[in-house]
C-alpha cells in the first residue's frame, strides 16, 4: 500500500475501470491505500457516492468544506447522512474568518471577486486537507459541465499531487436518481425546487429547465470553484 503511482500507471487503470462500475473504482481505493490515506470530498447535494462508499468502507473518512455560506438544508443533509448511516463527517473551514475576510477584501468578497473568494473557503481549506492524504475521491460527473466532460475515473491530480479517484463520473443523471431511489439515499431537498447544483447561498440561484445544471453558481461569471482543474 506504499506504493508511488506514476501518471502512466493510472492511465493504465483509468482503462482498465472504464465500463466496471463505480463500486470497482471504490474498491480499487480501498485495496491499494490506507483508511488514512483516502477520503471523499463531499458536496451534500445527493449522496449516491457516500452510500457507495459506506457500504464498502464503513469507516472512510468523509469530509466537507464550510465555507460559512453554505444553505441550510446543505448542513441539514450533512445531518442526515450522520444519522442514516452512522458517521462523522469530517468539517473543514478556511483560516480566516468571516470579519477578517471582510476587513481585509471588503464586503460580499464573492461579487467583487469570487475567484479570490472561492480561492480562500474552499482550495486554500482544501490543499491542507489534502495534503495529508495519498488520494481523494469525489463525485464529479463528464455530464455536469463541459469542463468536466473528459474526467478520467482515475488520474494524477497535478494540481494538489496525490492520486484523484471520480467512481461516478461516467453516470448519467438518470443513473444517479435511479439508484437514489432504489436505495433510499438521501438527498439536499433544494434539488427538487430547482437548483442542480449547490454551493454557497449567496451564488447559487435556481436553474430554469433546458439551462446547463451548473450556469446557476456564480451568477454566470464562472463554473468552477477551482477544486477541480
Amino acid at each position: 500500500m506504499d506504493k508511488a503511482w506514476t501518471e502512466e500507471e493510472l492511465k493504465e487503470v483509468n482503462a482498465s475501470l472504464e465500463g466496471k462500475g463505480p463500486e470497482a473504482a471504490i474498491k480499487w481505493v480501498v485495496e491499494n491505500f490506507r483508511r488514512d490515506e483516502f477520503a471523499l470530498a463531499c458536496s451534500f447535494a445527493e449522496l449516491t457516492l457516500l452510500d457507495m462508499i459506506v457500504k464498502i468502507k464503513p469507516d472512510a473518512r468523509i469530509f466537507y468544506l464550510d465555507t460559512g455560506h453554505l444553505f441550510k438544508e446543505t448542513l441539514d443533509v450533512v445531518k442526515r447522512a450522520e444519522a442514516k448511516y452512522g458517521i462523522k463527517v469530517e468539517r473543514h473551514t478556511a483560516c480566516i474568518s468571516a470579519k477578517e475576510m471582510d476587513e481585509k477584501y471588503g464586503p460580499e468578497l464573492w461579487k467583487t471577486d469570487p475567484d479570490r473568494c472561492c480561492e480562500i473557503l474552499k482550495v486554500e481549506p482544501l490543499k491542507k486537507v489534502l495534503s495529508g492524504l495519498k488520494c481523494w475521491m469525489t463525485g464529479l460527473r463528464r455530464t455536469e459541465a463541459s469542463t468536466r466532460a473528459g474526467a478520467p475515473i482515475v488520474a494524477w491530480d497535478r494540481k494538489f499531487n496525490l492520486v484523484k479517484v471520480n467512481p461516478i463520473v461516467d453516470w448519467t443523471e438518470k443513473q444517479v436518481w435511479d439508484y437514489i431511489a432504489a436505495n433510499g439515499v438521501p438527498y439536499n431537498r433544494l434539488i427538487d425546487e430547482g437548483y442542480p447544483s449547490i454551493g454557497c447561498e449567496p451564488c447559487t440561484r435556481q436553474v430554469a429547465p433546458g439551462e446547463d445544471p451548473r450556469s446557476g453558481r456564480w451568477a454566470g461569471k464562472k463554473t468552477e470553484c477551482g477544486l477541480h482543474k
